[in-house]
């Protein structure tokens, strides 16, 4: 069993006290003597250290009797980089669970999706997290009923449904256990007309959110990539903002994700509410909003060479993908072409085979073709090297048929030796489906030739063995120590569009 932070009480006592945003979402602070439970900045004095008690997540904090603070709103933390770091059993539960596969197909689905028992799934969340598999998707419900009831105006009826309890019973207890207010007294407390940059929806189905994260956070690399790459009818970038469509669960959405200093801007557009979270969940993910950015620069920046890249554009995150089969899919498109080469590959399959979606806001018209579609192009009509054709569809029908599942409770290790037994894939294309869509911090890619002249340019060993034993030192981070070595090149990937 991994050991939280929220054991090691004199630091957590430290946090709190110098209301250290950096800790929020790694533990919680619940105040024995008022049986409220805060993030660790909150703006409130802080209790004495004898009436605080640490928890790891909001659900064992709203398991033992606490009720979330009104003033800083804990349930609103960042998530907790515990989850984006580790590829054990309970990280990739948790990734799993804010994926809402508890709420879809209850704990039997994620033991499925996981290969263990129900049992064994239930005694190490609880041991680790103080909370099972149904309490941390019940607290997970309660947040999204708490941003439907604060940001809509639906009737409380479809809000509960939207946010997936069963009953308008359970939906009413839950809000008023976890908030100590009723559904009408948490939409009262909310202004009328929000503050600028506040979560607000516009029409039913719209709504605009604030999605945190760890400061800093350098938005260069990270919209810049996902910019620069974007597939026609997709993905865009248009008046400041990143959208793109997403495949759910329900229904498609699409989102628009817009960087400012203290927060990325969500604009989601959703058919179906009840795909709320999984599209702030999918969203979060793709920016690596939980990741802890002090700690991944604290020990990058130990090493010399790297110090002054740290030094110059600290909270570089790595981008990611809301969809790991679409990835991977796109990785092989990529495969010894340019860019722009890969974009018009895959909008070629996004034209002929995505399903389309209306986008009266820009110019988005399609959703990204499933594995099932892709497994039924003919090969000839693919306008690559045979040797890739085969690749392409040897990938897609693994894909189709389930014999290959990319996901977010992969196991890196595990699916990493599975990509490399398909043909055409080397490590480059297995690392960096690793990196970006598996999330693996410390994905490497010692073969990609902007690493290597990179490398070259600041005299570290260019050839991909020796840069692997020089990057040791940079684990468990090696996948952002790529974004620095990325960053000093001028492509297009490393600058934000304007």
């Amino acid at each position: 069993m991994q050991k939280g932070m929220h054991t090691d009480r004199a630091r957590c006592v430290r946090a709190v006290q110098s209301k250290d945003a950096r800790f929020d979402g790694w533990f919680f602070t619940a105040v024995l003597t008022t049986r409220i439970y805060c993030r660790p900045s909150c703006p409130a004095v802080p209790p004495k250290p004898e009436n605080m008690t640490f928890l790891p997540s909001a659900a064992s904090c709203q398991q033992a009797g606490f009720r979330a603070c009104k003033r800083c709103r804990p349930d609103t933390s960042p998530g907790s980089p515990e989850w984006n770091r580790r590829a054990d059993l309970v990280a990739r539960a948790m990734r799993l669970i804010a994926d809402g596969v508890v709420d879809r197909d209850g704990v039997p689905g994620l033991a499925a999706r996981l290969g263990y028992s129900t049992r064994q799934i239930e005694r190490q969340l609880l041991a680790e997290l103080g909370a099972g598999p149904l309490a941390l998707a019940r607290a997970q419900r309660a947040q999204t009923a708490r941003l439907l009831i604060e940001t809509t105006a639906l009737p409380m009826a479809e809000i509960a449904f939207a946010a997936g309890f069963a009953s308008i019973r359970a939906f009413n207890d839950t809000v008023r256990e976890v908030f100590a207010l009723t559904p009408s007294e948490l939409r009262g407390r909310t202004p009328r007309q929000p503050a600028p940059g506040r979560a607000h929806a516009v029409t039913p189905g719209a709504l605009f959110l604030r999605l945190p994260f760890r400061a800093p956070l350098n938005p260069d690399n990270l919209f810049g990539h996902l910019a620069a790459t974007a597939v026609p009818g997709v993905e865009e970038w248009r008046d400041g903002a990143f959208r793109r469509t997403l495949r759910l669960p329900y229904g498609h959405g699409i989102t628009a994700l817009t960087p400012h200093p203290d927060h990325i801007a969500c604009r989601l557009t959703l058919s179906d509410l009840r795909d709320l979270p999984v599209a702030i969940s999918r969203c979060r993910r793709m920016l690596d909003l939980d990741a802890d950015p002090v700690a991944v620069d604290d020990q990058l920046r130990a090493d010399p060479v790297l110090a002054p890249l740290v030094a110059k554009a600290p909270g570089r995150r790595v981008p990611r993908t809301v969809d790991e089969a679409e990835f991977a899919v796109r990785a092989v498109l990529g495969q010894q072409v340019s860019t722009a080469a890969a974009r018009t590959h895959a909008a070629r399959l996004v034209t002929a085979h995505g399903e389309p979606v209306d986008d009266p806001d820009g110019g988005l018209t399609h959703l990204f073709p499933v594995p099932e579609a892709l497994a039924a192009v003919d090969p000839e009509s693919l306008a690559m090297p045979r040797s890739r054709r085969t690749t392409f569809t040897t990938l897609v029908q693994r894909l189709a048929d389930r014999t290959l599942q990319l996901g977010v409770e992969s196991d890196w290790a595990q699916t990493r030796a599975d990509l490399l037994a398909l043909p055409g894939f080397g490590p480059w294309t297995a690392d960096v489906i690793a990196m970006r869509a598996l999330g693996d911090p410390d994905a490497f890619l010692p073969t990609d030739l902007g690493i290597r002249r990179a490398a070259r340019e600041l005299g570290l060993p260019s050839t991909p063995a020796a840069l692997t034993a020089r990057a040791a030192a940079w684990r468990p981070w090696r996948a952002y120590a790529v974004q620095y070595l990325w960053a000093t090149d001028s492509h297009p990937i490393n600058f934000l569009p304007v």
